[in-house]
């Protein structure tokens, strides 16, 4: 039976050539936003590592104001820990989290190298936004005169610079490896400063000199609740502290929605076009379909004499669609797994050997419900009719 829907696809390769090409595009469009959406999703199950509901982010610009910085910053700092709707502050550099700020370095330990997401930020950063601590204990002020700068970590640079060792207490070296500069005192497990969707790098959080004058941004944790009133009132504050000045005050959640957003608004593109193209294909395969019925009344009313049931040609009539789908899946995997050999956009193989089967499936059910109402159809031709009809 296979051999045979098979000899009968191929002997009209031709006519079904263009059906075989859509199958395929739809197949590789398919096998494109499968491999996306599963991307996405494997990053967005990983933990955040902290909390961002009522947090908000207090940007300080300081514009021509060169006066006494460090000391307006700092006199800032207490004020807004001094209001009773605030539950932690917390100061840091400008790539808070869910920002569009990014600080990178690369970091070296025994001539291993690698790649950090680099933060700076005070004691209190783990109170803010609530993280936990795996190894270690968080870093103290009274640290900073220590002979190396403490750091805390994540999981994922831990395992890029030290594998298995125990990281607290080692120092690490520049790019170069040439002079040691920070000293580990805790690890965490993850922290994802652009939010669910991106991807779990290595992390550095350096402790916070407060006398610097360019990490500006305060972290606060409000009580639930608070609201518009008390932005202004804040605001308000800062500016006759710090004249000329400005403030920009945002909220972690409204931070966070705008990140996603990022990552969203393409999936959600590449979904609109992947949908009218299976629509079309779709229709392609039913219209198909119903004219080969139309041409092959007089084969179908004599197998229906000679003793066919009408569930022996409608799953002949499936198993055809079958057959050309199949031709173009063939052709498909032959451009898919050159994804997972080349390790292309250097993502996990699993991602694509996954995505290659969801698609295939997919493209298979598609076919199947787009032969389901013409193959019934068929079965319902009347063998006396359609010899009449010949």
């Amino acid at each position: 039976m296979i051999r045979h829907l098979i000899t009968l696809s191929w002997n009209k390769k031709k006519t079904h050539s263009l059906l075989i090409v859509e199958i395929w595009a739809s197949f590789m469009v398919l096998f494109g936003l499968t491999s996306l959406i599963i991307f996405n999703v494997s990053k967005y199950v990983e933990p955040l590592g902290f909390t961002y509901e009522n947090v908000w982010a207090i940007n300080l610009a300081n514009n021509q104001d060169t006066t006494e910085v460090a000391q307006k910053v700092r006199a800032i700092f207490q004020r807004l820990k001094a209001y009773p709707e605030v539950e932690s502050v917390s100061r840091m550099s400008d790539n808070s989290p869910f920002s569009n700020y990014h600080n990178g370095m690369g970091v070296s330990y025994n001539k291993t190298v690698t790649q950090m997401s680099f933060y700076v930020a005070d004691e209190n950063l783990a109170e803010t936004l609530a993280m936990p601590l795996t190894l270690g204990t968080w870093y103290r002020a009274p640290d900073s005169v220590a002979k190396y700068r403490p750091v805390v970590i994540n999981q994922k640079a831990s395992e890029s610079l030290f594998s298995n060792a125990n990281p607290v207490g080692k120092t690490i070296s520049d790019y170069e490896g040439k002079k040691e500069i920070w000293r580990v005192a805790g690890v965490i497990n993850t922290f994802k400063g652009k939010g669910e969707f991106a991807k779990n790098e290595p992390v550095m959080i350096e402790l916070l000199d407060e006398n610097a004058t360019w990490n500006k941004t305060m972290l606060i944790r409000v009580k639930p609740g608070t609201d518009a009133v008390f932005e202004a009132k804040m605001v308000h504050d800062i500016t006759s502290m710090a004249k000329g000045w400005s403030v920009e005050v945002g909220s972690l959640v409204d931070s966070r929605k705008a990140q996603h957003n990022i990552t969203l608004v393409p999936v959600i593109i590449f979904l609109v076009i992947s949908g009218f193209l299976l629509i079309n294909v779709a229709l392609g395969l039913f219209g198909v379909l119903n004219l080969s019925i139309a041409k092959r009344r007089g084969e179908i009313g004599l197998r229906r004499a000679l003793g066919a049931t009408g569930n022996a040609i409608s799953a002949q009539f499936i198993g055809e669609i079958w057959v050309l789908a199949t031709f173009a899946l063939i052709i498909g995997l032959l451009f898919a797994a050159q994804f997972p050999l080349l390790n292309v956009f250097d993502l996990q193989a699993g991602i694509y050997l996954t995505a290659i089967a969801i698609s295939a499936l997919v493209i298979y059910a598609i076919v199947t419900l787009c032969a389901l109402f013409p193959s019934r159809q068929a079965a319902m031709i009347q063998p006396a009719t359609a010899l009449h009809e010949e």
